[in-house]
């Protein structure tokens, strides 16, 4: 249940603080559309920074019933809001395609009134043909004030004033052309997002036990829970994220990473939702159901990025906004001097407006849907931003640098009563339910020399340190050392010699104790990846000056890393908690951060550096919490995003300049008189449509 206080209270009008706008995933859009659906909420409004809501509604019985949907209301709710097979369905998309009538009407009125001899007839039609656009200025000059709406329909109004209805058909037709054409390539460039957003899985087979036997029973995948067996066949779309128990399989991920070839898929193995099983037949221990699989996170991705503005998109629309006084003031300026409406008309139609507020959003989203076919999340607009000016990446080792696939290269025991298989078939034992890295590599080792399982009580995991159990009685202590030497108080003091040894050799150590002793230790090995030295290379041709590397690994080891890499700055030995302190130091000393992790304990400094990006094996809550996630396990995906974020924000700032530079030209032609109004309606919606044209065909990915 979510926790809520009401702050203020009217007849009609209520305010609360609400709990979970504190969480970072929450957009406060599509919450606010959510909210304004309830029956009697006139209209919602949502301040995220002030955890605060406030309705103002019909009357104080609707009190009940919003209270209500606040303790109850689930991601999930908001993101299945009027969504049934369409992952993207918010406020802020129109649905319907844009419509030609327009451009037919203006069109038809400019042809016709070329065979009417009739002065009266002609100024009908024309009239006529023009009075949607001057009502629709109209009502933005009384709602809006000054648009460049008013000053277009200002435009033809002279024309038809001055009885030039050529000037005045042939206005309003470049309009409503230019418009179509507008609208037609903005909704383009949010069909090129809702592209990326699959279609719910509605039904899902999962294994239950029924009468003492297993059976396979269809079932809606919003009744799957975390922890159930879920069964996929051959051309199945796989409903959950989660790990293979059972089976092998062909599987095509180009829909989620982009990478062609279909993977083969055993036991162990993750494997996300929104993937399409081509051969073979797997049995998934269901890890992320519902709001929380990738699919899920996606349509979240892509909702957040279609109502987010940049700053650099906002400081585009007040600029257009306060350049509409300025083309009125010129129109006034010619008029008093000439006396010419035939030059104040052209003068009216040299507007920046349409131009500036347009191309840029366009561009951030095709941006956004290039990035995502190629296995790349990107939040929205603001990340694009964030992340070309960041200067600083930080990396955690492990995961990232590396490949995050363990392999176990030494066992030692420390008691003469229990040999190095003992040892590991105890650890296996115990880490055997969990899909930790660690975990996995002591089970795939186990196994290579003959598991035999030993019998336990139920495992206890402790984020970030390791696990605890029974066997016989006697505790079994497995983990970091921190964790059993300074919270379990086991005694290393014996075997420190032995341990320095294999911690000088640069290796890795998972330390079990039992029965309050030091029993042995597990060397493990995880291998730099292969292309993260060229990775870190491009990204200072890229503009990066400072690579850090964060790592709980003794100091030798992480230097012997670093610079094998080319590392600028190591902080070793670190607990989980140190790394955000690390990366708000940074920011405060000025620098512009990018935080790459894929842990639990990750999930804070993501939220703390300018742009966080996780890792594609990463925890669910760093995901949650990234503004960049990576769909694909790959280094160079942290290079790609970089670069098209550089590339996006280039192209958004020679639009803009194209945008002042060009418009300006032309309004200075028409207010020296070199423009009739049909030449600048034709220069000035001709920029625009080529502007947009250009922002959607985006950047190279």
């Amino acid at each position: 249940m979510n926790k809520f206080i009401k702050v203020h209270e009217t007849l009609t009008r209520l305010r609360y603080k609400f709990e979970l706008l504190k969480e970072e995933f929450i957009d406060e859009n599509i919450l606010k559309a959510y909210l304004e659906n309830i029956q009697g909420v006139n209209s919602v409004r949502v301040n995220k920074k002030a955890y605060s809501i406030i309705f103002n509604i019909e009357n104080i019985d609707i009190k009940k019933t919003i209270e209500e949907s606040l303790k109850t209301l689930t991601l999930e709710d908001l993101l299945s809001t009027n969504c049934e097979d369409n992952a993207v369905c918010v406020s802020c998309i129109k649905n319907e395609k844009p419509s030609l009538e327009g451009v037919v009407k203006a069109g038809g009125a400019l042809v016709a009134e070329r065979f009417i001899s009739n002065n009266l007839a002609k100024a009908l039609l024309t009239t006529t043909a023009a009075t949607p656009l001057l009502i629709e200025g109209t009502k933005e000059l009384f709602n809006e004030g000054l648009t460049s709406k008013v000053l277009e329909s200002a435009a033809v109004g002279i024309s038809v004033y001055r009885k030039d209805y050529l000037a005045a058909n042939s206005t309003n037709t470049m309009l409503a052309l230019g418009e179509y054409i507008e609208e037609t390539t903005v909704h383009k460039s949010d069909d090129l997002l809702k592209e990326l957003a699959k279609p719910n899985v509605k039904e899902a087979w999962i294994e239950k036990l029924q009468d003492g036997k297993k059976v396979e029973v269809l079932v809606k995948t919003e009744k799957i829970d975390v922890g159930d067996i879920v069964v996929v066949s051959a051309g199945s779309t796989i409903p959950v994220d989660g790990h293979i128990v059972f089976g092998d399989a062909s599987v095509n991920q180009v829909s989620m990473t982009g990478e062609a070839e279909p993977i083969k898929k055993q036991r162990g193995d993750r494997v996300i939702s929104g993937t399409v099983l081509e051969e073979g037949r797997l049995k998934i221990w269901a890890e992320h159901v519902g709001a929380n699989t990738a699919t899920q996170r996606i349509k979240h991705y892509i909702e957040s990025s279609l109502n987010e503005k940049s700053s650099v998109q906002l400081k585009a629309t007040k600029l257009a906004d306060k350049l509409v006084p300025v083309t009125l003031g010129l129109a006034g300026f010619s008029y008093l001097i000439t006396k010419d409406f035939e030059r104040v008309a052209s003068i009216l139609q040299a507007d920046y407006s349409c131009a500036l507020k347009l191309a840029t959003p366009v561009a951030f989203k095709s941006t956004i849907s290039k990035a995502g076919h190629n296995g790349i999340m990107i939040k929205g607009a603001k990340s694009i931003e964030s992340l070309s000016n960041v200067d600083t990446f930080i990396f955690d080792k492990t995961g990232t640098l590396t490949k995050g696939d363990l392999e176990v290269i030494e066992v030692q025991s420390f008691d003469e009563q229990w040999t190095e298989e003992e040892v590991l078939n105890l650890t296996a034992s115990t880490e055997e339910h969990y899909f930790h890295p660690v975990a996995e590599a002591v089970v795939k080792a186990a196994k290579q020399r003959g598991f035999v399982h030993m019998h336990h009580e139920e495992v206890e995991f402790i984020v970030a340190h390791g696990v605890k159990t029974e066997v016989d009685g006697k505790s079994v202590i497995i983990g970091s050392r921190h964790f059993l030497e300074d919270d379990e108080k086991i005694d290393f003091s014996s075997h420190k010699e032995k341990i320095n040894k294999s911690l000088d050799e640069g290796k890795t150590l998972l330390y079990i104790g039992f029965n309050g002793k030091l029993l042995g230790t597990i060397a493990l090995s995880d291998k730099i990846r292969d292309n993260a030295k060229e990775s870190l290379l491009r990204l200072r041709q890229l503009g990066v000056k400072h690579l850090v590397m964060l790592t709980g690994d003794v100091d030798k080891k992480a230097q012997m890393v670093a610079e094998e890499l080319g590392i600028d700055e190591v902080f070793s030995e670190l607990l989980p908690t140190d790394k955000a302190a690390i990366v708000k130091k940074m920011m405060d000393e000025g620098r512009k951060v990018a935080f790459v992790g894929d842990g639990i304990n990750d999930a804070p400094a993501l939220i703390s550096a300018s742009v966080g990006i996780s890792m594609s094996k990463g925890a669910d809550i760093a995901k949650a919490t990234a503004d960049v996630s990576l769909l694909k396990d790959d280094i160079q995906a942290v290079v790609e995003a970089k670069e098209l974020a550089n590339k996006t924000m280039r192209l958004i700032n020679t639009n803009f300049k194209a945008t002042v530079g060009v418009n300006s030209a032309i309004l200075a032609g028409a207010t020296f008189g070199a423009f009739s109004p049909i030449v600048t309606a034709v220069l000035h919606n001709g920029t625009t449509i080529g502007l947009l044209l250009n922002s959607i065909k985006g950047v190279k990915a």
